[in-house]
């Protein structure tokens, strides 16, 4: 098994979820709240990815496995 950094992990994570986040749009209202939590998700991973924050990196990416489709 091959270990990712944390700069790689990261921008995979949020592709993935990004993918996933499409998925929740396309049921329509049902889907909102998991919307409006996946973005707010992908918004810190983002941020703290932009800033270099390893400790908010790391956070970031352990909530974004948290996400399944």
């Amino acid at each position: 098994m091959t270990t990712k950094s944390l700069g790689d992990a990261l921008p995979d994570e949020i592709a993935r979820v990004t993918e996933i986040l499409g998925h929740y749009q396309q049921i329509g209202p049902a889907g909102a709240f998991g919307v409006m939590m996946i973005k707010a998700s992908l918004d810190r991973a983002t941020r703290a990815l932009a800033g270099g924050d390893i400790g908010a990196m790391l956070v970031a990416v352990n909530d974004l496995k948290e996400y399944s489709e």
